[in-house]
């Protein structure tokens, strides 16, 4: 519930901006709602229209259908509220394969195993699917450039030779960092370094 909530919250702060005018905000906002309900229509919708008015367009690079489906799913839950799925069906798990150790019964030792082997995979599952979504919220490298326009350069300094230009509201990842300097990854996999203060990560 408290993504849900944080999620709505993000998403009125990226309509208020993008009321301003300010497209960079906004997607920022925007993307940062969408973390937490990556399927909700309004989000997605409203983002698109925000991205419409970013000057940079790059071909992206295609996700795996299994990586955007797994990411998907971790995201559909907070990371507290699949660790605790994982704990109950743990507990369960345990129960079940008590069951099936201790119980004479043959019927019930059938379903002490199957319910065992039920619940350890669903702990198991959510468990990764925790892990997975505090990876995608938490320790997410990716940004929103912040500055009208940036230069991105061959290596860490303002000497480096301009590989490209940027403008706000572009998302990259970040993938090092140097100094005031980060190297990002854009979506058609190029790479430059560009100031630390011209993005703000989501």
């Amino acid at each position: 519930n408290t993504g849900y909530r944080s999620a709505e919250l993000m998403y009125n702060i990226g309509n208020a901006y993008f009321k301003l005018d300010s497209v960079p905000s906004a997607i920022l906002f925007y993307e940062r709602a969408l973390l937490r309900k990556p399927a909700d229509e309004d989000i997605n919708y409203n983002l698109q229209i925000a991205k419409t008015l970013v000057v940079d367009r790059f071909e992206e690079i295609p996700e795996l259908f299994f990586v955007r489906w797994y990411n998907s799913l971790a995201l559909i839950r907070s990371t507290n509220s699949w660790a605790k799925l994982s704990l109950i069906s743990f507990v369960v798990f345990l129960i079940s394969l008590s069951l099936y150790f201790y119980t004479s019964r043959y019927k019930f030792k059938v379903a002490g195993f199957w319910l065992a082997l039920l619940f350890f995979l669903i702990s198991f599952t959510s468990l990764t699917l925790s892990f997975r979504n505090r990876a995608l919220v938490e320790n997410n490298t990716a940004a929103i450039i912040m500055s009208p326009q940036v230069n991105g350069k061959s290596s860490p300094d303002s000497s480096g030779t301009d590989l490209f230009v940027l403008h706000e509201g572009t998302k990259v990842e970040i993938e090092d960092e140097v100094g005031e300097w980060l190297e990002i990854r854009l979506s058609d996999g190029n790479k430059g370094w560009i100031p630390a203060n011209c993005l703000e990560i989501i």
